[in-house]
C-alpha cells in the first residue's frame, strides 16, 4: 500500500451513516467509513466503493456499530453467504481484515456477538448470549427436511456453500466439548427437522462429541458424515473447492446406531466395575425394606382406585425428590393447573392445607414467599402448565424436554388414562400398549425414573376398591402392558367406606411388582392427618401421638 493511503486517523464518527468510530482519514485526505462504505475523496468527490456494504442497524456497542459485509478472504467464504449469516468484518488501518462479527439471536432478536480476531485467532464476546439459539438457528424455520450442525461458524458457512446454498446450516456456540449442552437448550427446535446431519470436525474430540449428541436425540434421526481423508473441516474443503466430495460425503451420512453386539469374553473389566443406579430412600420405611428405594431409570406405577389418596400419595413423593435430592424434578399434572401443583407441594412444605382458601388466609404474602423460594428457588423444578392441552405427541414432546432438555433425572405423569384419552385410537388396551411401550423406551434411553399414576379397573363382586379389597395385577385397568412394562408397581388400598374413623383414614401400600428385588406383598400403611394433609407411615404415627396399643387398626 502507497504511504498516501495509509490511515492517518482512525475510529472518527461518520456524518453519513451514524457511526460514532468507524471513519478513516487517509494521508491524501480521502476518507472512508467502514460501516456504510462511504468513500470520499480528496477534494470530496465521491466514488462508489468497490465492495458493496450494508450499515450495522441493530448496535450492541461501539464494536459491532463499525462492521461491513464483505467477503471473508481467510476463509474462502463469500459476501452472499457472510450477509445471509449476518456475518460482518472490521478492518484494521492498514485495511486489512482484522475480524469477523458473528450474531446471535434471542427469539429473532439481536442481542450478541462473538468476536474472531483474523491474526491470532483468538475470541471474544460482546452483549448477553442467555437465550440464544444456535449460530444460524434464526434463518431457517423449524420442521425442514434437513439440518447439518456443525462446530463452528466459519463451518456452518463453509458447509453452506458446499451444500448450493440448499440446506438448513447451524453451527454450536462453544466448542465441541460443550456440544450436548448447546442442543440441549435448543433441542425442540433440533429435533423439528426429519434428518439431522452432525458434521463436525475430524478429531478425537469432534467425533466423540458428535456420538454424544446422537445419543441424546430420537433414535434413527440423526446421521454422522464421515469427511474424505485429509479433511479436517468443512471449512477446510470449501478453501480447497471440494464441493463434490463433500456433498458426497454428506449424503453418505450413516445413521447414528449405538453398537448393540459384544463379545463377552472382552467385558470382563466392565461387569467388574458395574455402574450402580441412581437412587434415593422412599419416605416411607416399609417400601425401602420392599423395594430397596427409588431408583433413577425404572418405571414406576402408582395405582388405586378413586378418591383413595393416589394425589396425596404423589404430592408426598414429590416433595421427598425435591428435598432430598439435588436433581432436577419434572411434573406432568395433566387434570390440574400448575399452580394447584404447587399448591399441593407447598403444602406439604407447611404442613397445612393450603389449597384450602381458609388456612392459606392463615399465612402472610412473606411467609408464603418465603416458603415458595425454600422450595422453588434452586431452580430444579419444572411444571407442564397446558392445563387442558393434551395431545399424545405434544405430551411425549414435553415429556422427552423435560428429561433431555432440563435435565430431569425424576419425572411424575399424572395421569396415564388422561393420555389414553387424548388418542383417536378407540381400543384402549392397544392405547394403553402404546403409551407403555414409549414409557419404556423413554426411560431406557434416557436413565430417567418416571413415576406414572394409574388408574384401577371396576371390580366385580360385593365389595369395591373403595370398601379397601386387596389389589392384584389383574385390576390393572386397560392392559397387561401397564405390569409387564413397569419395573415396580405399587397400589393403594384403603376402606374409607369403614365405620371406624382412623381405619377409613389408613392407606395400605402394597407392591404387586419389584423387577429389582422381587419382594411384594404389604408393605405398609399411611395415616392420613385431616388437620396438616400429610401422610404419615403408622409406626411414626403412633410413635407421634403416643397411641395405645389397644388403639391401633386391627389389621
Amino acid at each position: 500500500m502507497n504511504t498516501e493511503n495509509k490511515f492517518v486517523k482512525n475510529h472518527l464518527p461518520c456524518t453519513t451513516c451514524g457511526s460514532r468510530d468507524a471513519l478513516c482519514v487517509n494521508a491524501d485526505t480521502s476518507t472512508k467509513c467502514f460501516s456504510c462504505g462511504e468513500f470520499v475523496k480528496a477534494g470530496g468527490n465521491n466514488s462508489t466503493p468497490t465492495i458493496k456494504t450494508t450499515p450495522t442497524t441493530t448496535p450492541l456497542t461501539h464494536l459491532s456499530q463499525g462492521g461491513m459485509f464483505a467477503t471473508l478472504t481467510d476463509r474462502s467464504i463469500s459476501q452472499a453467504t457472510a450477509e445471509k449469516y449476518g456475518v460482518k468484518v472490521m478492518f484494521d488501518a492498514n485495511a486489512e481484515l482484522s475480524q469477523h462479527l458473528y450474531p446471535y439471536y434471542n427469539n429473532n432478536e439481536l442481542t450478541a456477538h462473538k468476536i474472531r480476531y483474523v491474526k491470532d485467532k483468538r475470541f471474544s464476546t460482546e452483549g448477553n448470549f442467555k437465550g440464544t439459539g444456535l449460530f444460524g438457528q434464526h434463518l431457517f424455520k423449524e420442521g425442514g427436511k434437513y439440518l447439518t450442525i456443525v462446530e463452528g461458524e466459519c463451518d456452518a458457512m463453509s458447509a453452506y456453500e458446499l451444500l448450493g446454498s440448499k440446506w438448513a446450516v447451524v453451527s454450536i456456540k462453544r466448542g465441541a466439548k460443550s456440544a450436548v449442552k448447546d442442543i440441549k437448550e435448543s433441542l425442540e427446535y433440533v429435533e423439528s427437522f426429519d434428518n439431522v446431519v452432525l458434521c463436525f470436525d475430524k478429531d478425537k474430540q469432534g467425533q466423540e462429541s458428535a456420538e454424544e449428541v446422537a445419543k441424546i436425540l430420537k433414535p434413527n434421526k440423526c446421521k454422522l458424515v464421515t469427511l474424505p481423508e485429509g479433511f479436517k473441516d468443512p471449512n477446510d474443503m470449501l478453501r480447497k473447492k471440494k464441493y463434490e466430495e463433500f456433498t458426497r460425503s454428506w449424503w453418505d451420512a450413516q445413521v447414528f446406531t449405538p453398537s448393540g453386539i459384544v463379545r463377552v469374553s472382552e467385558k470382563k473389566e466392565q461387569f467388574l466395575v458395574r455402574d450402580k443406579k441412581s437412587s434415593v430412600p422412599y419416605p416411607w420405611e416399609g417400601l425401602n425394606k420392599k423395594l430397596m428405594g427409588l431408583r433413577q431409570g425404572e418405571l414406576v406405577t402408582l395405582t388405586g382406585g378413586t378418591g383413595l389418596g393416589k394425589s396425596s400419595v404423589t404430592r408426598e413423593l414429590e416433595h421427598w425428590l425435591i428435598n432430598k435430592t439435588n436433581d432436577n424434578v419434572g411434573i406432568i399434572a395433566l387434570e390440574e393447573d400448575w399452580r394447584r401443583t404447587v399448591d399441593g407441594i407447598l403444602s406439604i412444605e407447611a404442613n397445612a392445607r393450603l389449597y384450602i382458601d381458609e388456612v392459606r388466609e392463615g399465612y402472610t404474602n412473606t411467609e408464603l414467599k418465603t416458603m415458595y423460594d425454600e422450595v422453588f428457588s434452586t431452580d430444579r423444578v419444572f411444571l407442564h402448565a397446558h392445563f387442558g392441552t393434551n395431545d399424545i405427541e405434544d405430551i411425549f414432546s414435553k415429556l422427552r424436554y423435560l428429561i433431555v432438555g432440563c435435565d430431569c433425572k425424576w419425572v411424575v405423569v399424572d395421569h396415564l388414562h388422561m393420555l389414553v384419552s387424548s388418542m383417536t385410537e378407540g381400543d384402549e388396551r392397544r392405547a394403553i400398549d402404546n403409551i407403555m411401550t414409549r414409557l419404556r423406551s423413554l426411560v431406557e434411553e434416557t436413565g430417567a425414573g418416571i413415576i406414572l399414576v394409574s388408574h384401577l379397573r371396576r371390580v366385580q363382586g360385593d365389595k369395591g376398591h373403595e370398601q379397601g379389597i386387596s389389589v392384584s395385577l389383574s385390576h390393572l385397568r386397560g392392559s397387561n402392558a401397564i405390569a409387564q412394562l413397569s419395573d415396580c408397581v405399587i397400589a393403594l388400598e384403603r376402606d374409607q367406606q369403614s365405620d371406624d374413623e382412623l381405619q377409613a383414614r389408613t392407606t395400605k401400600l402394597r407392591v404387586l411388582k419389584s423387577r429389582y428385588t422381587g419382594n411384594t406383598g404389604e408393605a405398609t400403611a399411611l395415616i392420613y392427618d385431616t388437620d396438616s394433609g400429610r401422610l404419615t407411615e403408622y409406626s411414626d404415627y403412633e410413635l407421634l401421638n403416643n397411641k395405645k396399643e389397644e388403639d391401633t387398626i386391627p389389621f
